[in-house]
């Protein structure tokens, strides 16, 4: 009788849990054209964080890993091709070794720039990391004692060097990830036609 009663138990929460995914993947979908407003509330959520630290004097560890880590990572991910240039010279290097392969000059084709880490992703990690790490703020268990102002020195040291590595990359590739300063074909009325 009990092993009837579970198995009745099981596909009811399957079925709830099938049922609150698609519900937030609803949320997700209806969230995903407003990319101004996710970023104020992830914004918001991570002044709200450092509020906390700040306030409480602690958890500097989790501030740390969430932002000296985590979110210099995921900044990382964002800023840098899907598909990276350099290994894509080596390959072009080999096959040139090895015969004639397609044009490499300014004249070939039009590659757009596909980050390795989407903006909705990264909004959604980095909201995700901030709601984990301030949820963490609020247990004694993970309030490390640690002499902050060596990490804040640390985080400002690795911020400098990998952002140093990485701006150098994209100069010496030719990619910008952003937007800004590059060529647009048309105003937005000709686009229409």
């Amino acid at each position: 009788m009990n092993h009837e009663l579970g198995q009745d138990s099981s596909p009811k929460f399957l079925v709830y849990k099938a049922e609150l995914e698609r519900r937030w993947q609803r949320i997700l979908d209806d969230a995903t054209p407003h990319v101004q407003y996710r970023w104020i509330g992830t914004s918001t959520l991570l002044v709200l964080f450092i509020i906390r630290i700040l306030y409480a004097q602690g958890w500097y560890i989790i501030a740390y890993t969430l932002a000296g880590i985590y979110l210099l990572n995921l900044f990382l991910a964002f800023l840098s091709p899907k598909f990276d240039p350099s290994i894509e010279m080596d390959a072009q290097e080999n096959e040139m070794e090895e015969g004639p392969s397609l044009p490499m000059k300014a004249d070939e084709e039009f590659k757009p720039f596909i980050r390795r880490l989407p903006e909705f992703k990264f909004w959604y990690r980095a909201t995700k990391g901030t709601t984990i790490g301030l949820v963490c703020s609020f247990f004694s268990i993970f309030d490390i004692p640690v002499f902050w102002p060596i990490l804040l020195v640390y985080f400002c040291i690795l911020f400098g060097i990998t952002m140093r590595r990485q701006i150098k990359h994209m100069i010496k590739y030719k990619y910008i990830p952003f937007d800004w300063g590059k060529k647009s074909y048309g105003s937005g009325s000709n686009r229409n036609r």
